[in-house]
């Protein structure tokens, strides 16, 4: 992946802690509302699919409303903690693409943590 001028990632960075905050800030029943069905399986097939309502479960379940999360999508339980980790991956590049030490105190391994380990195992065996 190409990497991003600083200030592309500063946004980027700035973006990424953002999203969060203002899904917490919307009301958890803020996507129940919709009416316009974009699941091809609804519209061509009349027929709920696995991902069907798991936009308005991960709201809910974002806003600690885990009950109505479950209503909506039980997948929610495999779901949100893989946006989670996800989100701290992105976050974690990001903070290392900037040069800031924070990024040791996230516990997930990046590419560059793989490719650091790699080198570092390399140079003990030879």
């Amino acid at each position: 992946m190409a990497k991003l001028s600083k200030s592309l990632e500063r946004i980027w960075l700035i973006i990424l802690l953002a999203v969060p905050i203002v899904l917490w800030i919307l009301p958890g029943d803020f996507f129940d509302s919709g009416t316009v069905d974009l699941c091809p399986s609804k519209l061509f097939f009349d027929f709920e699919c696995l991902g069907c309502g798991i936009t308005r479960a991960v709201m809910h379940f974002h806003n600690f409303q885990y009950s109505d999360a479950l209503f909506y999508n039980y997948g929610v339980v495999i779901v949100y903690p893989i946006l989670i980790m996800m989100w701290l991956i992105f976050v974690k590049a990001s903070l290392q693409n900037l040069g800031l030490k924070q990024a040791k105190y996230i516990p997930i391994l990046t590419n560059r943590d793989w490719k650091e380990r790699r080198n570092n195992k390399e140079k003990h065996s030879t």
